[in-house]
């Protein structure tokens, strides 16, 4: 008897603790547009970039080759693309061409290393961030021309295609670093 009413007891006192607690945590303060694109596109880059990292220099021009698979990107090749897809979305949100030669959705050929290409990758998602930094809640949603084909489209749609094609390669690269021995950095204890 004895126990449960120190039990009961306990348990009240928690009950009125717990209104003073609450009226003096502070509360979140309401998140920006940009802020959220930001931890978005902060997400998926720490995720990938470590990915793309993970794989030694030498099995850089790997692609599985048997199967369904024939014809694919090999992993320098869709962390290239990556990169040169950033570059292109990002152009598309500040309206401006992007401030290097990508030839394309492949990316320049003369960045062939893994070094260059980690450095090209890296300075994609700075170049991303730069461009979420403008998106507000007055331009979030006005047209804008794209840059992949004719058409408009919007800031949001750009940002949002950024993490989603991000993710999409991060699939692909980690079954590659998978097929190579190699535990993805976000699947390690």
């Amino acid at each position: 008897m004895i126990k449960t009413t120190a039990l009961l007891a306990g348990l009240l006192l928690l009950a009125c603790g717990l209104p003073t607690l609450a009226q003096t945590a502070k509360t979140p303060d309401k998140l920006t547009i940009t802020q959220v694109l930001n931890r978005s596109v902060s997400g998926v880059e720490g995720e990938f970039v470590p990915a793309a990292e993970a794989l030694p220099e030498d099995k850089y021009s790997f692609a599985p080759a048997s199967g369904e698979f024939k014809g694919v990107r090999n992993f320098a090749q869709q962390v290239k693309h990556v990169a040169a897809v950033n570059y292109l979305v990002a152009a598309a949100i500040l309206q401006e061409k992007p401030p290097v030669e990508l030839g394309g959705e492949s990316g320049p050929d003369s960045v062939k290393s893994k070094a260059e290409i980690l450095k090209f990758l890296k300075d994609s998602f700075a170049y991303v961030h730069k461009a979420i930094g403008t998106i507000n809640e007055s331009n979030l949603v006005t047209p804008i021309k794209s840059h992949f084909g004719e058409g408009t489209t919007t800031r949001l749609g750009m940002a949002t295609l950024i993490v989603g094609h991000c993710f999409d390669h991060y699939g692909q690269i980690v079954e590659y670093l998978r097929m190579n021995s190699v535990v993805p950095p976000a699947s390690r204890n």
